[in-house]
């Protein structure tokens, strides 16, 4: 009875004293966070202890003296989360990508008891493709500081692909591939999250030994911190994805070319082989074993072979082949983690919807266990699916949004939609086996606010008032309570964060002269101009600051492109000198943009390229980074283009400037510049030019959009045309020939010129010349080169008549014209009045 005692107790004990080792390590990581982000001082002051979790869920409470702030949490990142709360409950400040920006006083604020809970066992955060939109080149000291983030606003789990393709490296050498032939299957850093989904090979460059070196290191840097902080991994699988030289090993495989929308050659077009294929299971336990020797066991396994990608054709019905898919996928994995999650994006479901419905999503997660599959159904703002879906069929998945797309930074999202949908959704009881939530933007570091309302729904199942939450929110970013800056956020929710564009543009990134797809009314305008009007009272925040010069440039950029819209009116109108003037002011307005934004903390283009040429090498491949960190934000392929659209100093003084003065040339004066051949010269380019920083940049910024906005926009006449004649092949030779239409002399005193308008054909009509004659004399000419076709340039004749001109026996227009490359041109003459 004694011998049973003793070890009854040795075994109590040591229940006991491992549940305090779990207690301390949750604490400890906990204090080394909240040290970091508060400082030391303040986090002596604060006692953290551990609760149990609720459900699996977590929980924290807090409570303080003015001396104390005592947190508890279900885990170090509960307690982060809870002692954020408790912070931005006091009007303490908040914690952003620029870093923590905190006002902690001498004495704590004292509350009673507090609880808190999230309603999600999972909080999950980045898309697949924020590795080569945000992430791609930053540095440890980058990463702890994005891991801090994450544990304050309480995420516990993140897509962490780094390193993947040194591990397919050593795969595919040991499967008797050469260096060349991998080199030309990966692509360069940027793109990889592009290469890893199989929608591109052999794009923007090839890795390095010393790549692969320095990624693996980088990730046992975040395993071993995201361990200790209870941040769960998940990590890339093998999707069928392979080097199409491995035919030359097992040249009885059948590979199957995939097609993304990307629209890229097939010679950039991976291939894919289906799981059904022995050599499918050889190359995951092959893949996965190393990973696991390199990195240790991992849990989560992402697993894409379809993301907006056409099916494979093959003699099975879609549901039967789909079914195998899913089936042979999941046994390929277990084969080698057998507690493995198999992890999937539901982007898919919802971005091909003539592809996925009930009954394919159905069949291909039929034969997974339904906890042993996570759907990440990521894209409720842009397309909302799950219902669609039943639920994804009992399957575990989190809801969540993509609120941004490749990382560009005009303002947009609905406020609303976030502050209500996690709790409408928890409310329907169709939800099925919903065990979290995620915000998987392509790009981070921006749209603040909305990461910070979307991040709080994780941790409610109630709906928020944005009523209450934005003057809190605009008490804790700016440590002030004027009522100034709470009506101006009230104001952009009612405006620009009061609905949703997927992909929110200034027409001058897209080298078009008009508006873009970014909301730009006047309310949004007289929001910011809210918001810049305390900017003396507040210029020494720095979150006002970047504030103030960021909307100071969104709308700044609306105006720029108010008066780009007037350029190929004006030439319409043969107005040339209001045409330059206005090409002028456009340009001047991007590049007040531009530097206002050169004292923002993140909003710059040499912040991005000073992460890409930190990477350990020589001259050469940091030069190869920064031009492959230049290529993603701008041309990115081609044949994708312009997809990024980010409004950063230096992108737009280097890159949209020089870009939009080319595209305004060739309509006021006809000069046709290789723009493509350009902008790939500039991905070469070092650097960033220099330019001054505004001594006051929050006061410039109200000055300058205030100026911007009280200089009023031309009024353009609107011409009066009418048409009087016409041109048909009959006419038109392909050289040089001399037309004439009777000109009816009634409009000699009132005309200003004519326009020659094609109308339809197979060629364009080239005009040398347009004069009119009068009772057999030349009396006005006006020569120079014109074109008239699919593009019209300068074809717009003026002619000025001598006062008095009589035309008593005959008027007639002459013109010298001829097709360009054929004869085959219809069109008419009009007059401008």
């Amino acid at each position: 009875m004694t011998r049973f005692i003793i070890i009854l107790t040795a075994v109590f004990l040591s229940l006991v004293t491992g549940r305090a080792a779990d207690d301390s390590q949750i604490t400890t990581a906990a204090r080394s966070v909240l040290t970091r982000v508060m400082g030391a001082d303040a986090v002596k002051r604060i006692k953290l202890e551990t609760l149990p979790q609720k459900d699996g869920r977590d929980v924290y409470s807090y409570t303080s003296t003015a001396e104390t702030l005592t947190v508890r949490g279900s885990s170090s990142i509960a307690l982060c989360r809870g002692t954020y709360d408790y912070l931005r409950a006091n009007n303490m400040g908040t914690v952003g990508w620029a870093g923590a920006r905190l006002n902690i006083p001498s004495e704590w604020p004292i509350v009673a008891p507090t609880p808190g809970e999230t309603p999600f066992k999972i909080r999950h955060c980045y898309n697949a493709v924020t590795s080569g939109y945000t992430t791609v080149y930053w540095t440890w000291e980058r990463w702890e500081q994005e891991l801090d983030w994450l544990a304050m606003h309480g995420y516990n789990m993140i897509l962490n692909p780094i390193a993947s393709e040194a591990i397919f490296t050593r795969v595919w050498k040991k499967w008797g591939l050469t260096q060349q032939e991998i080199d030309v299957y990966q692509t360069g850093p940027a793109h990889l999250p592009f290469h890893r989904m199989g929608c591109i090979r052999n794009v923007g460059g090839k890795l390095s030994a010393d790549w692969h070196s320095d990624q693996i290191a980088l990730q046992h840097q975040l395993l071993k911190r995201m361990r200790l902080l209870g941040i769960e991994p998940v990590v890339q699988g093998f999707s069928g994805f392979v080097p199409p030289a491995i035919k030359r090993i097992y040249p009885d495989i059948v590979l199957h070319t995939t097609h993304w929308n990307g629209g890229f050659p097939v010679r950039q077009r991976p291939v894919v082989m289906l799981p059904d294929d022995p050599v499918f299971t050889k190359i995951t336990k092959d893949y996965l074993t190393e990973w696991k020797k390199e990195f240790g066991i991992p849990q989560y396994v992402l697993v894409d072979s379809f993301n907006e990608m056409k099916l494979p054709k093959t003699d099975l019905p879609v549901t039967e082949m789909l079914a195998n898919y899913g089936k042979k996928t999941y046994e390929a994995i277990t084969a080698v983690l057998p507690d493995a999650i198999w992890t999937l994006q539901g982007w898919m479901f919802n971005y091909q919807r003539y592809i996925w419905n009930k009954d394919t999503v159905k069949a291909l997660m039929a034969a997974v266990p339904d906890d042993r599959l996570l759907v990440l159904d990521y894209a409720n703002d842009y397309n909302p699916n799950w219902d669609d879906f039943s639920a994804f069929h009992g399957k575990t998945w989190v809801m969540g949004y993509v609120p941004n797309m490749g990382g560009k930074t005009a303002y947009t999202g609905k406020m609303s939609f976030y502050a209500n949908q996690v709790a409408k959704t928890l409310a329907n009881p169709k939800h099925g086996n919903l065990v979290g939530f995620t915000i998987s933007g392509e790009g981070l570091e921006n749209n603040e606010a909305l990461y910070e309302l979307m991040t709080d729904t994780a941790w409610s199942k109630e709906a928020i008032d944005l009523k209450a939450w934005l003057p809190k929110y605009a008490a804790n970013r700016y440590n002030s309570t004027d009522p100034a800056l709470a009506e101006a956020w009230l104001d952009l929710q009612k405006t620009v964060y009061s609905t949703f564009t997927p992909h929110p543009t200034f027409g001058w990134q897209k080298k078009k002269l008009g508006v873009g797809s970014a909301q730009h009314n006047m309310h949004c305008v007289r929001a910011i101009q809210k918001f810049l009007s305390v900017a003396k009272d507040h210029e020494s925040n720095a979150n006002y600051r970047d504030d103030a010069v960021e909307m100071a440039s969104f709308a700044l950029g609306i105006r720029a492109q108010q008066w780009f819209s007037l350029v190929p009116k004006a030439m319409k109108n043969n107005d040339k000198e209001i045409s330059e003037n206005a090409a002028n002011r456009g340009i001047a307005l991007m590049l007040e943009a531009d530097q206002l934004l050169q004292s923002h903390s993140l909003n710059r283009l040499d912040r991005w390229l000073n992460f890409a040429r930190d990477h350990r090498g020589n001259v050469a491949e940091k030069d190869f980074y920064e031009h492959n960190a230049r290529h993603i934000i701008t041309v990115w392929g081609p044949p994708v283009d312009d997809y990024a659209c980010r409004v950063w100093s230096g992108l737009i003084r280097d890159y949209y400037v020089p870009r939009m003065k080319m595209t305004l040339d060739r309509i006021i004066s006809g000069k046709n510049s290789d723009i493509r051949a350009w902008e790939l010269n500039w991905l070469k380019s070092k650097g960033v030019s220099q330019i001054k920083t505004f001594t006051h940049p929050a006061q410039s910024a109200a000055d300058l959009v205030a100026a911007a906005f009280t200089e009023k926009l031309p009024a353009l006449k609107i011409a009066k045309v009418e048409g009087f004649a016409s041109w048909s092949p009959q006419q038109v030779k392909c050289d040089w020939t001399t037309v004439e239409w009777e000109f009816p002399v009634e409009k000699l005193k009132t005309f200003k010129g004519v326009r020659f308008h094609y109308t339809h054909g197979s060629h364009l009509l080239e005009i040398q010349s347009a004069a009119i004659i009068a009772d057999g004399h030349q009396v006005t000419i006006d020569k120079h080169n014109g074109t008239t076709g699919d593009v019209h340039r300068n074809n717009f004749y003026s002619l000025k008549l001598p006062p008095n001109i009589q035309a008593n026996n005959s008027c007639i227009l002459r013109a010298v014209i001829r097709g360009s490359a054929g004869t085959h041109s219809n069109g008419q003459v009009l007059i401008v009045e």
